[in-house]
């Protein structure tokens, strides 16, 4: 069934993927894009094709779901996880000595006091090299293969059911990008603690790194992904599921007007919010494995038995919370606000909204086409 030229500049909800993956023989794939080309339109056998338009190039489009879209989701996530975790390595520089060495660190005012008396003001980006580095890579692969196992879900479920479980989608579409994600972050992750944690040990990455592996070897850069899995993986659970859901929320009951109607400022606003909030959360679920990941990475041949004996459970579950929801909750907010910002001006819609049912979806790509 052939497309209007109309119903081409219309936006699919994110959850529904109606329009099916264009393949390589598509005659259309080779034409979107980003690029300046003219764009063919679908033939009848390829199925509905979904389009958004760049509000300041309007003769070009990324076709939503082809490898353009999963390209600028990509670079997307390396701007939103890379720029705002170095952003915020004072923050993150005091929380994770707050973890290692509690009686020296005692709050947040106190270390940011001791870290300026012992290393200066430049000590408070120790390790920022390693931090670009890692969050980039993580929040590339976090954000491209979201998006991309979030369709993939959804074309398995089918349209009612991805809409009538559009939570469960979120929740696996999130936890299979963070399991690659956290692949890339590990090494760098390793070394950023260990400079930050041991004054000393290196100056930043470009020592730090042959430090590290020629006292443990290349398998001691991988030696937390287990602890980094178990704080990440829940982590970005709760941050994907419940950013949606919170945006989903937010359009239905506090805005009066249709998500298609509203500003992109004001959209943009939402993607903050609804990640601040979805923050909040996420630092609590994942904050016990970040109190193990910290301690593994600082002390050589440590175990999770040796972190629980000299932490506690209680202290897991608390040592350095309330630093850590401040930074989380911002962090996502940025991250989100980032993202989303980038998708709006390379053409894309902004992430999440409220969610039709798939009827009324279906009657309405009827009534476009």
């Amino acid at each position: 069934m052939a497309v209007s030229e109309s119903s081409r500049d219309a936006l699919l909800p994110s959850f529904l993927y109606a329009a099916p993956a264009a393949s390589s023989h598509s005659p259309f794939a080779a034409a979107a894009g980003v690029g300046g080309s003219p764009v063919a339109a679908p033939s009848a056998a390829a199925g509905p094709a979904v389009w958004a338009r760049a509000p300041s190039e309007p003769s070009r489009r990324i076709e939503m779901y082809s490898p353009a879209f999963y390209a600028a989701c990509t670079a997307g996530g390396i701007a939103s996880c890379g720029l705002t975790h170095m952003a915020v390595t004072p923050l993150d520089l005091v929380k994770c000595n707050m973890q290692i060495d509690p009686a020296k660190y005692k709050s947040i005012s106190s270390g940011f006091g001791v870290l300026l008396k012992e290393q200066g003001a430049r000590g408070f980006f120790r390790g920022w090299v390693p931090t670009l580095l890692g969050y980039s890579a993580q929040g590339a692969c976090k954000f491209g293969f979201y998006e991309f196992f979030k369709k993939y879900y959804s074309d398995i479920a089918g349209p009612e059911y991805a809409a009538k479980y559009k939570t469960l989608i979120y929740l696996a579409g999130s936890a299979s990008a963070e399991v690659i994600a956290d692949v890339a972050l590990c090494p760098m992750e390793a070394v950023k603690v260990r400079v930050q944690t041991q004054p000393g040990f290196a100056r930043g990455l470009s020592d730090g790194l042959p430090k590290f592996v020629k006292a443990e070897g290349y398998a001691g850069l991988y030696k937390g992904i287990v602890p980094l899995w178990g704080r990440q993986i829940p982590y970005t659970m709760m941050k994907f599921a419940s950013f949606e859901a919170v945006v989903e929320m937010i359009y239905k009951y506090a805005i009066p007007a249709p998500k298609s109607e509203c500003s992109k400022p004001l959209q943009l606003g939402v993607s903050f919010a609804g990640g601040y909030i979805a923050g909040v959360f996420c630092a609590i679920v994942s904050h016990p494995a970040d109190n193990l990941v910290s301690f593994l990475n600082n002390a050589k041949g440590a175990t999770v038995s040796d972190a629980v004996k000299k932490i506690g459970l209680v202290g897991l579950f608390t040592r350095g919370l309330p630093l850590r929801i401040v930074m989380i909750g911002t962090l996502t907010g940025a991250q989100w606000g980032i993202y989303d910002a980038f998708k709006v001006m390379v053409g894309l819609p902004t992430t999440g909204g409220v969610a039709p049912t798939p009827a009324a979806a279906g009657e309405r790509l009827e009534a476009k086409a």
